[in-house]
């Protein structure tokens, strides 16, 4: 049988593509190495979230207690949360399964390499099973990766996956990259009780965001007692005497219970054939054209492409390919206004321009309009005020929002349509935006007095 299409890689990307060119009456199979769901399902975005929901009581009623309105503990079963994790991923891929069989999409369990002639090998428990297919979509995902000496072990020096299959939270934790994965993983020891250390070798946390954001999460790090340690080099991690010995390039040491590497995630193309069949690897990612054509009747999607990594980017770039190849589409992709978010609390939420990419790009007409949270009564009533809803303008247009403090996620929806259709001051006056609700503060933020930006 010859597959109208192949996809390697069932995480959100692969999985979406095969059901919606099923649904459209293709022919379909899709390999999986390991289990449904990829990294985002299983070792990244939803078990993350499941312990930040299950210790968000220990923040909250911090905050309150510090208004003098409330007094208690929280205490959070560890051993019981890891077990409702698993019983959740586990139906999660269940339900994933059954619908794969519904919508008629033959799923084939094994490593995916791509032969000749238009063909992949799938190395099973079985033996090897070969798919021939009119279309390939490689959406096979990232993994962890490391600076030379940063390599975990398994014992005291994880990565995220290892950390996130821990049986009991450690008493202090060093991790070792200030991103948003090692943020938000920093978040849920310092609820359990974890003494954290921070490093990294960039100049401030959250590196990639609104330098007064990164200022803005320091602050309450900081008020959390966490250790920060920026500009400094970390020169190995190992485990001595069943404690993780961190040693920067001053030959300084630091001990921890656990350490944390979390410096990033590179896409996994490794051992697939990948350039045997074409497809030129740049730093181990695929390149695509417009078109997220990595080669004749083969397209990249996700996390290996390097567009960039979010479950819900692979998600939209999966429909246009799908899109693509039922000839719905003949134009270059375009992912539009992709929004990013730091969960816990605070979060950080992002989509468009910050105002430094603004400034580059059109120096003598961008402005910004900020609103403190201080000011927002959905804030106030959780005892979360610190944080700030800042809005980029170009040429009269809104081209950026930016967000950090209690719960600003929930801004994402709306910042995102809002950046995507260019809001004017007109477009701010012709919106009801409801009371009292967090939205108040990107209302607020919107109509506040701009300034041009130096």
């Amino acid at each position: 049988m010859i597959y109208d299409l192949v996809v390697i890689g069932s995480g959100p990307g692969g999985f979406d593509a095969a059901v919606e060119a099923a649904d459209l009456g293709l022919s379909v199979a899709l390999v999986e190495k390991d289990v449904l769901g990829g990294t985002c399902l299983n070792w990244g975005c939803i078990p993350t979230k499941l312990w930040l929901g299950a210790t968000s009581a220990i923040e909250e009623l911090h905050n309150q207690a510090k208004m003098k309105v409330a007094s208690g503990e929280v205490n959070v079963d560890f051993p019981a949360l890891q077990a409702r994790v698993q019983k959740h991923l586990t139906g999660t891929r269940k339900a994933m399964a059954m619908q794969l069989k519904k919508a008629g999409v033959e799923l084939v369990e094994g490593f995916g390499k791509l032969g000749g002639d238009n063909t992949v090998v799938v190395s099973g428990e079985d033996g090897d099973t070969t798919l021939e297919y009119k279309n390939l979509i490689v959406a096979s995902g990232s993994k962890p990766i490391f600076f030379p000496g940063l390599e975990p072990d398994g014992e005291c020096v994880l990565d995220s996956n290892m950390f996130l299959a821990q049986e009991t939270m450690p008493s202090s934790l060093i991790v070792v990259g200030a991103g948003f994965i090692g943020l938000e993983m920093a978040q849920v020891a310092h609820r359990m009780g974890a003494k954290v250390t921070v490093i990294d070798a960039m100049d401030r946390v959250a590196p990639l965001e609104d330098p007064a954001v990164s200022k803005a999460l320091r602050s309450v790090f900081k008020r959390w007692k966490w250790d920060i340690l920026l500009e400094k080099r970390v020169a190995g991690v190992q485990t001595v005497d069943g404690k993780g010995v961190l040693t920067l390039d001053t030959r300084d040491k630091l001990e921890a219970e656990k350490i944390l590497v979390a410096v990033g995630r590179g896409p996994v193309t490794a051992d697939m054939g990948l350039e045997e069949a074409g497809i030129e690897l740049e730093f181990n990612k695929i390149v695509v054209n417009d078109n997220l054509q990595a080669a004749d009747n083969i397209y990249a999607i996700g996390d290996v492409n390097g567009e960039i990594q979010l479950a819900h980017a692979a998600a939209h770039q999966a429909h246009y390919v799908v899109s693509r190849i039922t000839g719905k589409t003949d134009a270059p992709y375009a992912s539009g206004h992709v929004p990013s978010v730091l969960y816990g609390s605070p979060e950080v939420m992002r989509v468009g321009m910050m105002e430094n990419e603004a400034f580059l790009s059109d120096y003598e007409n961008t402005e910004t309009s900020t609103a403190q949270l201080a000011a927002n009564p959905m804030a106030q009533a959780h005892a979360a005020t610190q944080g700030f809803v800042k809005v980029v303008w170009s040429g009269g247009k809104v081209v950026g929002i930016t967000a950090v403090g209690h719960d600003v996620s929930r801004l994402c929806l709306g910042a995102t349509m809002i950046v995507e259709q260019g809001w004017t001051e007109k477009d701010v006056h012709g919106t009801i935006f409801a009371h009292p609700s967090l939205d108040e503060s990107l209302l607020a933020a919107l109509k506040a007095e701009r300034k041009q930006s130096k």
